[in-house]
């Protein structure tokens, strides 16, 4: 039906579109051939591609040449006939010089074949392009690297806590600075990327409203990490004598960019939603996986607030401390740039 659609079509439209879709199609199933490792059929299926469109490519180019090529014309027999009538009655004595006959040198037409030839080499060209981008080395712009870029809602309104911390940043400013294009290598899985980034203005529990506290999250297959900050008058060094009744393997007094820091463990929570039309309203809050959490003093001075690193996974298995630790690192001085270039 298509086919028979597409022969309804005038000559100078179906042909110029028939090279366009055939010139696309068989590019990409080269590129699917060559980048991506499909084998050698899509390659003989692309070539073909290629080959039928250069041969519509000659096609036109020859239509072109006939329609630029001059008609006999009717009125250069009259002339001549003409002539000859006037001489035989014309007396010699009135005959007048004949003009010399100026030719010009014969334009060479273009050859179709080279110019199929130049057509099937700007696909080729076409080709290379496209299998070249992605062996490029990077430009350095962080967001090229990402799988998965933050959402943020721009018409959602602060909470009244963010206005009355002047100082706070929002979860668009921490999931911007978590969302790193190396953070897999920090995570010890430098193969997988992100496969969601999201940022959320929550405030405290437990404090009315009062306390700020953006969170930012990343997902990838084998972990999430989890930013937070919060905007309290808790300091690292009473937080980590509140949980010195676990003072252990688990938990971990260290400096982090010269601020005071911690290390703690605890499980998530696992909630389940009936959505069904029983009308429950799902079971009972379940102890979920272990999570790892590295707790950093907003400064040195240790005046209160802190960040929270957490990362976690389905399967309960966690990485090193030094990888939580090299986030920390990592992403401790974007946060104090993304605060200060909104402020």
């Amino acid at each position: 039906m298509v086919g028979y659609l597409v022969r309804l079509l005038p000559f100078w439209i179906r042909e110029p579109l028939l090279i366009l879709v055939g010139t696309v199609f068989g590019v990409r199933i080269l590129y699917m051939a060559l980048v991506d490792g499909e084998g050698w059929v899509p390659a003989v299926i692309g070539a073909v591609f290629l080959l039928g469109t250069a041969l519509r490519v000659r096609v036109v180019v020859r239509a072109l040449r006939a329609r630029r090529r001059p008609a006999p014309s009717t009125d250069d027999a009259t002339d001549d006939a003409g002539a000859t009538s006037t001489a035989e009655d014309t007396a010699p004595s009135a005959v007048q010089p004949e003009a010399p006959v100026v030719r010009r040198p014969a334009e060479k037409e273009p050859n179709a074949w080279g110019q199929a030839a130049l057509a099937v080499a700007l696909f080729a060209v076409v080709g290379a392009a496209f299998w070249f981008q992605d062996r490029l080395p990077d430009s350095g712009d962080d967001t090229a690297s990402r799988a998965a870029t933050c959402r943020n809602d721009e018409d959602e309104k602060l909470p009244s806590a963010y206005r009355s911390t002047p100082e706070a940043v929002t979860a668009e400013d921490l999931c911007q600075a978590l969302n790193l294009p190396e953070l897999p290598d920090l995570l010890r899985t430098p193969t997988e990327t992100a496969t969601y980034a999201s940022g959320t203005d929550n405030t405290a529990p437990l404090t009315d409203g009062k306390v700020a506290q953006p969170e930012a999250r990343v997902e990838f297959d084998t972990y999430t990490v989890e930013l937070s900050a919060t905007y309290n008058k808790l300091t690292v060094d009473q937080y980590a004598k509140l949980t010195a009744y676990g003072e252990g393997d688990d938990v971990k007094r260290l400096t982090v960019l010269g601020r005071p820091a911690l290390f703690t463990s605890d499980h998530m929570m696992k909630i389940q939603i009936d959505l069904g039309s029983g009308g429950g309203t799902g079971g009972p809050v379940e102890q979920g996986p272990l999570a790892r959490t590295l707790t950093v003093a907003f400064d040195g001075e240790d005046r209160g607030g802190s960040y929270d690193f957490t990362v976690w996974s389905e399967s309960g298995a966690l990485p090193d401390d030094s990888a939580l630790l090299g986030i920390a690192e990592a992403v401790l001085p974007r946060i104090t740039q993304g605060a200060r270039d909104r402020g």
